[in-house]
């Protein structure tokens, strides 16, 4: 066995390759004038997961746990870039929902943080909000 300290044992060894494959995927990009109400790098990371699983969601049409996991998103911190995605579906969502009033707000908000932000060609032909999104556009 070899002396303490020379190398380090097989468990430990293996943890760290562990959590070195975990981690090693992980990018964190910074929150554009520093994360939101003091939060942290861990904070915008967390942010980043919980838009991952929103958008997931969101595709899987499971809207109300959509809904939650990008309000979270937002609060926990993101990049401006990420903001405007989590403002745009849940401006989807409630347009979809029916909810024209907060469906509009959503896209307000996102054009306030990006005004150059157009839809996809099929985004924009969506019936409940290609109508909505344009009409903002346009009053820029």
């Amino acid at each position: 066995m070899p002396a303490t300290g020379t190398t380090p044992r097989p468990r430990i060894r293996l943890a760290t390759c562990a959590l070195a494959v975990l981690l090693g995927g992980c990018a964190l990009k910074p929150v554009a004038g520093g994360s939101p109400a003091g939060g942290s790098a861990a904070s915008a990371y967390r942010g980043e997961t919980a838009l991952a699983a929103g958008l997931r969601q969101y595709q899987a049409g499971d809207y109300p746990a959509s809904s939650k996991n990008l309000h979270s998103a937002l609060a926990l911190g993101l990049a401006s870039d990420d903001r405007v995605t989590a403002h745009k579906y849940l401006a989807f969502i409630h347009c979809a929902s029916g909810r024209e009033r907060a469906c509009r707000e959503e896209f307000r908000k996102a054009l306030d943080i990006d005004p150059a932000l157009e839809l996809t060609t099929a985004e924009a032909g969506h019936p409940a909000w290609g109508p909505v999104f344009r009409s903002l556009k346009a009053a820029r």
